[in-house]
């Protein structure tokens, strides 16, 4: 922790909430400093050429082969380079820099792992759309008809794909917009007015600071403040030596001789089939990424034990349910994707839907009651209780006046609307009545409802750390708008939750970075992210048809994800469709109710916060396939490591976990890039 670092909220002035004792633990990890930097430099624009050319690539093959991209290593492979490279032109990056390029590199693997293009070109040719008829529904703008020749030649440099590119660059642009500006007006709020103290955000921060630890300790001669530098080696050799097994074996053998060797199955090892008769509709299995035991030890601990007791749970109800004829569509020898998806459409599809309503139900409550305490509170006087103002901020933190943020919700909700109602009208060749009810339902979702859910999560981030999602909100306003067709769906919808980027910006203030370097980033960021994404989403498509057994974790889950998604799709054709099948407000209603009274109880009973949620989250459909790693690795973490290290623990385990993500990603992306020379390599006919 920053020696020199001043709390900008005093002692006397401590928020007016509770706070249990986990997550003041994660609020103490980091303060905020006195003084902000400008991280914006042409290292950042340096980074992001590098990142486009070099990790692009290689996160969207991770995600078709493991369903995992390489998102840290590329975040910290690129820091690390540059470090590297400054420190030989005696120069050395400040925090603030190192935060702009570990973003910046973060935003570039987000926008490559996203499956975009790809998932369009196979969604349109899966079996699912096929078998419900959506195939020859889809909008253009969506991907061309099966007809284009683009699919026999698998590329999408061709006229027909100019709307669904045209599209992405559109919706990309004013999705980066709205989240950066309207998410920092809602940081504003939260922290600068409601001195809310965000206590998952320093977790995040952690890695930024072993950098920079590093860096200032060898500057200045002194090895006590080197401590991160030396946990992120430690995580880094770890994920170089599993990295190495686990996914780089895989790669290379694949690459060298057509058949990948895997030691620990991918994605998973599937149990279903031989344990159904024991545990009937029971999906088990198990993921063998050891990232997911350093994940759990990250993680809250009370909030892996609640995901695990969620999971017991499912093991008792899904036999009970398939005894008294709830999952009825399971039969003897399904498989992990086949179970999840009968019972989803059985029973987990609207129980999901009761307890998600549940989980948000809450969440307003805690915001509420938090709320009228405050007002309570300063209505009496109480002299521990502070409310800032607008004008209250920093000195040089690089803040924005509240007009443009208006201005800029205003102009991104009604580009949005007047998009979306655009490419209806071109569909459907005019104007119609079902166009003029879905602009109605768009002005409500954008008006309404986006800035009180943006608001209310805000409040809880700062609170909690939670994110309140209102469940199905988006596809109830598309079905009660009367709509007939399926090309709403894939409308540029004027909702979104922009609260959960309240603690980027509080990461951006606890590491001393101006947000104007943030803004500065984005903008130059837009058309390499793009370009680099769309080009190279064209070379992995050329190389080998997707799915197919070189990609297994996308031949494996695609197909589960695509069927999925047709259950709401079908919701307004017209017709009796798989949503009528699996939408029950019965079970919606008991699954509310039952989450309301489980969250009740175990507030009543002084539960931690993160137990209550990860109980109840862990009622909608668990698998074991992750959550049981997760959980062995919180177990480890509190009741070995914590006893030993104290609060020292919840420093050192983001930092390993960094180092983790950094070691894993840089030897697999070497395997990736053994693969596209592979590849690549033209074959002589003699």
């Amino acid at each position: 922790m920053e020696n020199n670092a001043k709390v900008m909220q005093p002692k006397s002035q401590a928020p007016h909430h509770k706070i249990d004792s986990e997550l003041d633990e994660f609020r103490k990890i980091m303060e905020v400093p006195s003084t902000f930097e400008e991280g914006f430099r042409w290292s950042a624009l340096f980074g992001a050429i590098f990142v486009a050319l070099l990790m692009v690539p290689g996160a969207i093959y991770m995600g078709l082969l493991a369903g995992q991209g390489i998102g840290g290593a590329a975040q910290w492979v690129t820091v690390i380079l540059f470090i590297e490279v400054a420190k030989r032109a005696h120069r050395y990056l400040n925090k603030s820099e190192i935060f702009v390029l570990f973003y910046m590199a973060g935003a570039l693997m987000g926008a490559a792992t996203t499956g975009g293009l790809l998932w369009h070109q196979f969604f349109i040719q899966s079996d699912a759309a096929a078998a419900n008829g959506i195939t020859d529904l889809l909008p253009r703008w969506y991907a061309p008809p099966l007809t284009s020749d683009s699919y026999a030649k698998r590329s999408f440099f061709n006229v027909d794909w100019l709307p669904p590119i045209a599209m992405m660059f559109i919706g990309s642009f004013v999705g980066q917009l709205s989240h950066l500006v309207l998410g920092y007006g809602l940081f504003r709020i939260a922290s600068d007015m409601e001195k809310l103290p965000f206590p998952m955000a320093p977790v995040g921060a952690q890695g930024i600071m072993a950098m920079a630890e590093d860096i200032e300790s060898k500057n200045n001669k002194n090895d006590e403040d080197s401590w991160r530098w030396r946990v992120f080696a430690i995580g880094g050799a770890l994920g170089l030596a599993f990295g190495l097994i686990y996914l780089f074996l895989p790669v290379i053998s694949g690459a060298l001789t057509g058949t990948a060797i895997q030691i620990f199955p991918i994605p998973f090892s599937d149990f279903t089939d031989k344990t159904g008769q024991y545990l009937p509709a029971v999906a088990t299995g198990i993921n063998w990424s050891f990232g997911n035991l350093i994940s759990g030890m990250v993680m809250p601990y009370w909030g892996m034990v609640g995901s695990f007791v969620g999971l017991i749970i499912t093991f008792v109800a899904n036999p009970i349910l398939y005894h008294y004829g709830l999952l009825s569509d399971w039969k003897t020898g399904d498989d992990t994707v086949v179970t999840l998806f009968k019972n989803n459409i059985d029973f987990y599809f609207s129980f999901h839907i009761g307890i998600a309503l549940a989980i948000a139900l809450a969440g307003f409550a805690q915001v509420f009651s938090s709320m009228a305490k405050a007002r309570k509170a300063r209505k009496n006087r109480t002299q521990d209780v502070a409310m800032g103002s607008w004008h209250d901020v920093p000195k040089g933190r690089g803040d924005f006046p509240a007009w443009f943020i208006i201005l800029c919700y205003f102009l991104v909700t009604m580009t949005y609307t007047g998009l979306s109602i655009g490419l209806l009208i071109w569909h459907h060749g005019g104007w119609t009545r079902d166009i003029r009810n879905v602009l109605i339902v768009l002005i409500i979702l954008g008006f309404v409802y986006t800035p009180l859910i943006s608001y209310v999560t805000a409040r809880l981030e700062g609170m909690v750390g939670q994110v309140v999602e209102v469940p199905m909100i988006r596809e109830a306003a598309l079905i009660l708008s009367g709509y007939h067709g399926i090309a709403i769906w894939f409308l540029p919808l004027p909702i979104a939750n922009y609260g959960s980027m309240t603690v980027f910006y509080r990461q951006c203030e606890l590491t001393g970075t101006k947000f104007t370097s943030i803004w500065k980033t984005k903008l130059v960021l837009f058309p390499i992210i793009l370009l680099a994404t769309i080009f190279f989403m064209n070379f992995i498509w050329g190389l080998d048809r997707i799915p197919s057994v070189a990609y297994p974790y996308a031949q494996k889950m695609w197909e589960l994800n695509a069927a999925n998604s047709c259950v709401m799709f079908t919701a307004t054709m017209g017709e009796y469709s798989m949503f009528e099948k699996a939408f029950n407000m019965w079970i919606i209603g008991a699954g509310t109710l039952f989450g309301v009274v489980l969250f009740s109880g175990m507030s009543m009973l002084g539960a931690p916060i993160m137990l209550t949620y990860g109980v109840v989250r862990g009622l909608g459909q668990s698998t074991p396939h992750t959550i049981l790693p997760s959980f062995i690795g919180a177990l480890i973490g509190q009741f070995y490591f914590k006893k030993r290290l104290k609060l020292k623990w919840r420093q050192y385990i983001p930092v390993v976990a960094a180092g983790f993500s950094c070691g894993m990603g840089l030897i697999t992306t070497v395997g990736v890039g053994v693969t596209f020379l592979s590849k690549a390599v033209i074959k002589l006919p003699f």
